[in-house]
């Protein structure tokens, strides 16, 4: 408590009894929970209400950090409503009939927005956690409900992280299940595919497999927005397909209240880019001739993206200089420049395509984009989560990889080979050897170059969780940590 003197009240959870032999300074008062719910429904006498205006501050909401130390985003209450009105317009038939799964820490700018949307439309909201969305879930026992199919929601909002186990889920149970099922699987979703190309449906194949496996979500989801980080086109398709409703990609940052563009879901059902701007917002480009995107670029303009409009932030919190670098005025508009590099189609959506922090460039001179080769070879059923590092000094880059347990069990057996702890199973050569081909394919199969193909590969023990440092509340990679946490394996990697 002595790091933090300004508190003066604490609320537990009345499962939780405070804890005997903590003592508090005599100003702290701690309060149960229920004791909280009895003061809110009792009436209140002579309450002055003072009305928020609307440029007031909202929130100081901290960024990630993934690219460095967290700023406070000022965002006052017309920011927030500029975001929601945005946002709530592209999600069709959005009412109260609508239950959203909350599973996203509301520290994250996107879990705070999407729940103040449902709200305002009188959707109903049920929270969870990601350990337990599932019936396979880490979290749940065996035999138990996960938060999924006992809430059974119509809307959903996903991190690719989330989203890339799901596909790997289901595509386990398929290669598990036998030669014909696996078969049957495989013909069912391509033909399912060259039908939803065409704009057919195909209620047959939806009857057969494809509505049951809406089942391991609830049965009643009709829409998934992803966002907080780049999701593969392949994922994005699969989902579509599979689960028989559309998922659809949206771009926004902290600075701009999680709101930019989100893809009209209601018209386009196309994968690989995140929609047009929202209606509360503008979307612009500004040449990196560094990178070499100019808005000049054939077929379509490229370069920094900046997003403005009425949901851009204030600024940050006690940071005056990052906020002149970083918020700019342009015709009396107000823009926020994201670092990120885009691609403007001919139908006005845009294309995330890069991120100028995480475009390395190697000795001979070729570029390799961190975020775009990780992505990729996430799909990849042995790797759990990937962090692609390149040195600038070197010609070729090296991974740290959180492989997936199972996936490496069954290579561990395939080998022939027993192991009497998991240390000695992610350092057996063999076993490195047999990973380093998966990654292989992943990388043929994803057309990445060889450049842009880590060489090198550490397998490491550690699971990539928030509570660890090495992710943030998103689970977006926080780069310096992990370097930092694994130096000795990088420069190992770069020596042998």
């Amino acid at each position: 408590m002595s790091r933090i003197p300004k508190v003066t009240n604490i609320i537990y959870m009345d499962g939780n009894k405070p804890l005997k032999g903590f003592t508090l300074p005599g100003n702290v008062k701690i309060t149960p929970l229920s004791e909280v719910e009895s003061i809110g429904s009792s009436p209140i006498q002579n309450f002055n209400k003072s009305e928020p205006k609307p440029h007031d501050i909202a929130v100081i909401m901290y960024t990630s950090g993934s690219t460095g130390v967290p700023k406070g985003v000022l965002i006052s209450h017309y920011n927030i409503l500029c975001a929601v009105a945005g946002l709530s317009e592209r999600i069709f038939h959005l009412g109260e009939e609508d239950v959203y799964i909350a599973y996203l820490p509301l520290a994250h700018i996107l879990e705070l927005t999407c729940e103040i949307s449902l709200i305002a439309y009188g959707a109903s909201l049920g929270f969870g956690s990601p350990l337990t969305l599932t019936d396979k879930s880490p979290k749940i026992k065996s035999g138990s409900k996960g938060d999924l199919a006992a809430l059974r929601p119509t809307l959903m909002a996903g991190v690719p992280l989330v989203l890339d186990r799901l596909f790997k889920l289901v595509w386990e149970n398929v290669n598990g299940g036998g030669f014909a099922k696996r078969v049957l699987f495989k013909f069912l979703l391509s033909y399912k595919r060259r039908h939803y190309s065409s704009g057919s449906k195909t209620p047959l194949c939806d009857a057969l497999i494809f509505k049951k496996l809406n089942s391991i979500l609830g049965g009643r989801l009709r829409m998934i927005a992803s966002g907080g980080a780049p999701l593969s086109a392949e994922t994005q398709n699969f989902i579509t397909l599979a689960f028989c409703f559309p998922l659809g990609q949206g771009y926004g940052l902290t600075e701009t209240c999680g709101a930019a563009s989100l893809c009209e879901l209601s018209r386009d059902l196309s994968a690989g880019h995140v929609g047009p701007a929202l209606r509360s917002c503008e979307l612009r480009l500004r040449d990196w001739t560094e990178g070499g995107y100019t808005v000049l670029d054939k077929p379509f303009p490229r370069g920094e993206v900046l997003v403005g409009g009425g949901n851009v932030a204030l600024g940050y919190f006690k940071n005056e200089e990052k906020t002149a670098e970083d918020f700019i005025t342009l015709n009396g508009i107000r823009y926020f420049c994201t670092g990120d590099i885009g691609e403007i189609d001919g139908h006005g959506r845009l294309r995330i395509i890069d991120r100028k922090k995480d475009l390395v460039k190697l000795q001979a001179g070729e570029y390799i984009s961190l975020g775009k080769v990780e992505t990729l070879l996430k799909l990849s059923p042995v790797i759990d989560n990937i962090c692609v590092y390149a040195d600038s000094y070197k010609d070729f880059a090296v991974a740290l990889i959180v492989p997936n347990h199972k996936a490496l069990e069954n290579l561990g057996q395939k080998l022939n080979k027993t192991f009497n702890n998991y240390t000695d199973l992610i350092n057996d050569d063999d076993v490195l050897k047999s990973v380093r081909d998966e990654i292989g394919k992943q990388a043929k199969s994803s057309k990445l170059l060889r450049t842009e193909t880590p060489q090198r590969i550490t397998l490491v023990k550690e699971v990539w969780l928030p509570e660890t440092g090495l992710v943030t509340a998103a689970m977006k990679l926080k780069r310096r940590e992990i370097e930092k946490f694994y130096s000795a394996d990088l420069e190992r990697m770069y020596n042998e």
